[in-house]
């Protein structure tokens, strides 16, 4: 199959992790009898060094026009620490999300044996950690008005859902339940918002079109508190944009380091793939990066387009990586640890 991949690296670490996405897709290609076309384009803090625009309409020509799209990371200091900037990175993230329809972001937490201990949380409450959440991307207080009023004294963001916005995306979530343990957990807040009532009242609706899927409706700050105390006691979980950023990044650090959790975006046609960390930006250029979860992001786009096989390659030789020892400081404990690029290159001769 011949397929055309838009490679957004980003900022920040992006290029170093997307470089050893590419090696290693590069390597699976050629075992299976793939051909990839790598279009390159610019986003974030580097899109707006370039052309004035974090997300440039060059690059969502490019996106548009191909398969896939395989991305690094957004983000830049400068930008953090300056509150008045009228134009930031993150803005380049929303705007393509939007643009390309991108309204589930799918994020999986699972553990590694042989990196249990390295979680902060006790072995025999991670053990079997095997969840999804589907995040709701393009709606929600992200989105909705937002503005000063009284001289800029009073700030306000509004949250706003429409129920096809919750169906669409329920509806991925009861189809993804009923491809694992059909359990399906609503995370809202339904006792004080009105948005989550919306939601919860849409999700009830749509039980009886999966009688099979075992549906259980929490508010978000216990899925907050029992995401650390049983973790493994959900499967998949979907819930609003503001929750998800929130839980999702809460549930990462489960495996023991961020450095190895993937994603997905995926709307109606095109799919985008990337880590769920950010640009860490103290890290760029020196060559430490953990670039697993971007490896592990191109094994979900494999899958995505129905190459399962493909997929397993890459999660068979990182997981071959993590009990051998080829890692990157941050899972080194001290010990020996390998270069972003060594780790990449590693990855791809073992393919």
């Amino acid at each position: 199959m011949k397929f055309n991949i838009a490679l957004l690296a980003g900022d920040g670490i992006g290029p170093e992790v997307i470089d050893q996405a590419v090696k290693v897709s590069d390597a699976v290609a050629k075992k299976f009898g793939h051909d990839i076309n790598w279009k390159p384009a610019l986003t974030g803090a580097a899109a707006i060094d370039a052309v004035g625009e974090p997300y440039p309409d060059e690059t969502h020509e490019i996106c548009k026009s191909s398969d896939a799209v395989l991305f690094g990371a957004i983000g830049h200091p400068r930008f953090d620490n300056d509150p008045s900037a009228k134009v930031r990175p993150e803005q380049g993230l929303l705007k393509m999300r939007k643009a390309l329809g991108l309204f589930a972001n799918v994020r999986p937490t699972f553990t590694f044996p042989s990196l249990l201990e390295k979680s902060p949380l006790k072995k025999e409450r991670i053990e079997g950690t095997d969840l999804v959440f589907l995040r709701e991307l393009t709606g929600g207080i992200y989105f909705g008005e937002k503005g000063r009023r009284e001289e800029g004294e009073t700030a306000y963001d509004n949250c706003v859902y429409t129920r096809a916005e919750v169906q669409r995306l329920a509806k991925k979530g009861f189809e993804l339940a009923m491809t694992r343990s059909k359990k399906l957990c609503c995370v809202d807040k339904a006792n004080v918002l009105e948005t989550s009532r919306l939601w919860r009242e849409t999700v009830q609706a749509m039980e009886k079109d999966y009688p099979e899927v075992e549906v259980s409706y929490e508010f978000v700050d216990a899925v907050a508190m029992r995401l650390v105390q049983w973790p493994n006691s959900y499967d998949v979980l979907i819930t609003e944009n503001l929750f998800g950023d929130i839980l999702t990044d809460e549930a990462s650090v489960i495996s023991g380091s961020m450095g190895l959790m993937p994603s997905a975006s995926l709307g109606s046609d095109i799919g985008l793939f990337e880590p769920i960390h950010g640009s860490y930006p103290q890290a760029a250029g020196k060559n430490i990066a953990n670039p697993m979860a971007t490896v592990l992001s191109a094994a979900m786009m494999f899958e995505n387009f129905g190459l399962h096989e493909e997929g397993k390659a890459i999660r068979t030789v990182v997981n071959k990586a993590l009990n051998e020892g080829i890692v990157t400081e941050d899972l080194a404990d001290g010990g020996v640890s390998y270069g972003t690029s060594e780790v990449g290159d590693w990855l791809a001769e073992n393919i």
